[in-house]
């Protein structure tokens, strides 16, 4: 099965998703978006496979959404979504694809429902919190 993940490393969510992507048993293709920017298309592909809009995918801290003026409801989808294409740090992250669909995996045990294997346990994620008991069970 095919794993891509749009991923931060510096982001711990997203550092703690492709480490159970990985413990899985997977090897991703991973999309350091950052360093790559988004496409319209792309990011449109992305939200509707996802269930997601521009609005709702939008990193509203750590990002200049602020400064951007995103933050008020009164500013259109479109308007979002250039500023994600200029500015790719305004996506939330990471976004994971696989057969199983596509999902922005905040929090990272979200991932969980996409992986038809779960990496053996105990896991925990980086901050020590447990994800997978030692039976191999999701806790969260």
């Amino acid at each position: 099965m095919d794993v891509v993940i749009h991923h931060n490393p510096d982001c711990g969510t997203s550092r703690n998703v492709l480490a159970i992507i990985e413990a899985a048993g997977y090897r991703p293709t991973i999309i350091e978006y950052l360093k790559t920017g988004w496409t319209r298309p792309q990011l449109l592909g992305l939200f509707a496979a996802a269930g997601l809009t521009p609005r709702t995918a939008l990193r509203t801290t750590k990002s200049p959404a602020a400064e951007l003026g995103l933050l008020d409801d009164s500013v259109p989808d479109e308007r979002i979504l250039e500023a994600m294409i200029a500015h790719p740090v305004l996506v939330n992250r990471p976004i994971v694809c696989t057969r199983q669909g596509v999902r922005l995996c905040r929090p990272s045990d979200v991932v969980l429902d996409l992986l038809d294997t779960l990496p053996p346990g105990p896991f925990h994620k980086e901050d020590g919190s447990l994800l997978i008991d030692a039976e191999g069970h999701r806790v969260v």
